[in-house]
Order: C-alpha cells, then structure tokens, then sequence
C-alpha cells in the first residue's frame, strides 16, 4: 500500500529510542525521553504545487504537537505538516 499526504504534510517513520545506554545500562519504558527524529517515507506538496525539499529517505527532526500517528500493515508512521520539520540530518 503507498500512501502520499496531501498538501504540506510529510509521512515520516519514527526512529525507535533506545533500549540501553552506550554503557549497557536498560532504560526502563517511564524513564526514556521520545526521540523526534524520523525517516522520511513520501511527501506531499506546497500550495503552489511546488515540491516540498524533502524525499522519502532523508532523515529528519520534527517538533510540534499537531502530528497524527497511524498504523499500516502493522508498522507505525507519524503525518505531521512539513512545518513542524526543524532540520534534514546529513
């Protein structure tokens, strides 16, 4: 299934918070902080019709509170407007 947001939204894969710290030590569920970084999978367009300056593959972080989780075919994205997109990570 493709999906592909409409106007100026970016669907993104988030990226996973880790598990342990570079020492080992577990990090319980209550104590981890959500990490607002993702992948971005597609992208729509600006109200010009102008493409948005992202593509499926860069990775990205994301702030605000306006985004929306969905689940497809058992795997989690998150649509959020492309303004609430605060850098491309290279």
């Amino acid at each position: 299934m493709e999906i592909k947001p409409i106007g100026e939204r970016v669907l993104i894969k988030p990226v996973k918070a880790e598990e342990r710290t570079k020492g080992g030590i577990y990090i319980p569920e209550s104590a981890k902080e959500e990490k607002k970084e993702g992948e971005v999978v597609a992208v729509g367009k600006h109200k010009d019709g102008k493409d948005i300056e992202l593509k499926p593959g860069d990775k990205i972080i994301y702030g605000g509170y306006s985004s929306d989780e969905i689940e497809v075919e058992g795997k989690k994205y998150i649509v959020l407007d492309f303004k609430d997109v605060l850098a491309k990570i290279e």
